[in-house]
């Protein structure tokens, strides 16, 4: 019979058609979908031509469907027109909460992620080596997400209580709802779309998953990545003890983590071979070897000429042939021999092996095992405890050397050399583990990765241990769990002699957080529209700069909607005896004053920026002066390559 929830009896007699509909689930599982009834909700519907079909009761009707491979579900175009709808909001800096403001290029952001996923579009596009997520496992218990559609930034905003609004909340998904999957899907894909925007040619994402959602993670990554972009369904043996309050008597000990590449060039650095089994106990001078089985795969009948009896070329012992031949065929054998790197037995029931010298290895790694068993989930609530004086401030982290097993499989540093700047991005980021793992490394292989997080401002329960020591939301702990890192760090180099690596090692980390834009939004109206309507529209418009903007914040808008990473250098300049921020050795001069002047026209034309931004207000209705600024630029490009032009723009 179908389950009534625990605790609950119903006021009512048996639901004999819900019962009716249970049985047949049983019978038939995949003749039932999720329709849209006349009102517009989600319901569980029956294809009762597909339950003809599974019956074999074939139909004309069903059998001039078109079929074709793929996944789908309700919701599905909902999403994929979520991805193409622009974000207008911006990412406010908060120097108060960060570390080295002005000098790192680590990013918090906080704020929900789908947003700043789009933010993100402009400046990171193809610029992240690697993605972890840990996103909600869909088990059952809530998970919070934007639901409507048309207004994500509005409800996250009045979740965050940025803005004052009618108290909405995220949406909260449980089991015991008939869009289960469907919610997480619609949460999970467009999200996934737009990382992968953001990934290099080269790069990867890792995905923690358990099975509750992991067959439906795969298809949908097969259908974002696509399916030759898989790398490997990794499993973690989380659990270093068996659970013995399993209901069903199975413990579920492990969990996944799906890799995928941008591109089918991608590829994961693989384990390290272990190089102590090479030595030189003969002296050769081809240096270090070690023993190496010669004999092959193939039988008689697949590879004859693998199969022939080897013959010590001295003492005339037969070795005979192993069945499944040798490796080698006999002209190269022969060669092998008069090089002397094979070693013969003395005793003729031996088996012949070759010397194979480190010399000879084209790399130092091997394949990297499927299954991750080196930390149990134990560790990391044990490592996040030891950060927080003892406490337990967050349930079910990620193991820190986990995360860094992950790191080095796609942030490699080569021997002797300072590493390229790697992005790492996690904008699932919870208790800030994959900080703390980047740090952690960088330190260790004197790396310079980098990390971007994101993580939404999930309150705490008020009878929650985090919320009693002023930790309000999950972003909080996060926050403060990089900030105890990078002082462990410090302390563990005072004293310490520099050798100037410490100099290259960035420990810290920028806070922005999502907001709405500073600039006043122009509403499309529709043609009806009355025009004292339209009238009030363009008066709100005379000045759209938000009064609460400061120069700062303004700066950080402009600099991610004009394509430049918020960890730019930014210097404040003097040009024509006006402040000019230059960003990214003068790539970008901004100008935020309130009056723009010729001199400063012609001073910045002379600069040859690859940008010029100012306000549109600062020309006071000048269109002459506006022109004259539009001519000096055209005539300064006319001198430059086509590749190399100033673009002038104004907000």
């Amino acid at each position: 019979m179908a389950e009534e929830q625990p605790g609950t009896l119903t006021g009512t007699s048996l639901d004999i058609a819900t019962e009716n509909r249970f049985k047949l689930k049983q019978l038939f599982p995949t003749v039932f979908t999720e329709t849209k009834n006349d009102k517009g909700e989600l319901v569980e519907s029956v294809d009762f031509e597909k339950l003809k079909a599974e019956m074999g009761l074939f139909t004309d009707l069903f059998e001039s469907r078109r079929e074709r491979y793929g996944m789908d579900w309700s919701g599905k175009k909902e999403a994929l027109r979520l991805i193409q709808t622009p974000s207008s909001a911006t990412l406010k800096p908060c120097r108060e909460e960060s570390v080295n403001f002005d000098t790192t290029e680590n990013l918090f952001i906080e704020g929900d992620n789908l947003e700043v996923l789009k933010l993100l579009q402009k400046s990171y596009y193809g610029k992240v080596k690697m993605i972890y997520i840990d996103p909600p496992y869909n088990t059952g218990k809530e998970f919070i997400y934007p639901d409507n559609y048309s207004e994500s930034l509005e409800t996250y905003l009045e979740y965050a209580g940025l803005i004052d609004g009618e108290g909405k909340k995220f949406s909260t998904n449980t089991a015991n709802e008939g869009r289960f999957h469907t919610k997480w899907l619609n949460m999970m894909y467009p999200r996934l779309y737009l990382a992968r925007n953001l990934l290099r040619d080269d790069g990867v994402i890792f995905i923690s998953i358990d099975d509750n959602e992991v067959s439906n993670l795969r298809k949908m990554c097969d259908d974002i990545f696509g399916e030759e972009n898989s790398i490997c369904t990794f499993i973690w043996k989380r659990r270093q003890n068996v659970d013995s309050r399993s209901k069903n008597g199975a413990s579920l000990d492990h969990e996944y983590v799906l890799s995928y590449g941008k591109q089918t060039n991608a590829k994961l650095k693989g384990g390290e071979k272990d190089l102590a089994k090479y030595s030189n106990p003969d002296n050769d001078p081809k240096g270090d070897w070690m023993s190496a089985d010669m004999t092959g795969l193939a039988t008689k009948d697949q590879r004859p000429n693998l199969h022939y009896d080897l013959i010590h070329p001295i003492t005339n012992i037969n070795y005979g042939c192993p069945t499944t031949g040798w490796r080698y065929e006999p002209k190269r054998m022969k060669q092998l021999i008069e090089n002397d790197e094979v070693l013969f037995p003395k005793n003729p029931e031996g088996r012949p092996r070759r010397k194979k010298f480190l010399a000879d290895l084209q790399s130092e790694f091997t394949g990297k095992s499927s299954i991750f068993k080196t930390v149990f989930n134990t560790h990391a609530t044990r490592e996040l405890r030891d950060l927080f004086s003892g406490i337990d401030y967050f349930d079910f982290p990620k193991p820190v050397n986990f995360i860094k097993e992950v790191l080095t499989q796609s942030s490699i540093i080569p021997h002797g050399s300072y590493a390229e700047l790697d992005i790492i991005l996690d904008f699932f980021s919870g208790s800030s583990t994959t900080a703390h793992a980047v740090l952690d490394l960088n330190k260790q292989d004197n790396g310079n990765r980098k990390f971007i997080l994101v993580q939404l401002p999930e309150p705490c329960s008020p009878d929650s241990e985090a919320f009693k020591a002023g930790y309000k939301t999950i972003a909080d702990i996060g926050k403060e769990r990089i900030r105890r890192v990078i002082k462990k760090l410090n302390q563990e180099e005072e004293g310490k002699l520099d050798f100037g690596e410490s100099n290259t090692q960035d420990r810290g980390f920028k806070v922005l957080k999502l907001d709405k834009s500073n600039f006043k939004q122009w509403q499309k109206l529709d043609p009806s529209t009355p025009v004292a309507e339209i009238e009030e529209e363009l008066f709100k418009h005379i000045d759209h700069i938000s009064p609460k903007a400061t120069p700062e914040d303004l700066l950080y808008e402009i600099l991610l909607k004009a394509g430049f990473t918020p960890t730019e250098k930014i210097e404040t300049k003097t040009l024509a005896d006006q402040n000019v921020f230059s960003i990214a050795e003068g790539a970008l001069l901004l100008c935020l004053e309130n009056t723009i002047t010729k001199e400063l026209i012609d001073a910045v034309a002379e600069s040859e920026p690859m940008q010029f931004i100012c306000l549109d207000s600062a020309f006071h209705g000048n269109d002459q002066l506006k022109a004259n600024a539009v001519q000096t630029f055209a005539a300064r490009n006319m001198q430059r390559e086509k590749h190399n032009q100033i673009v002038f723009k104004t907000v």
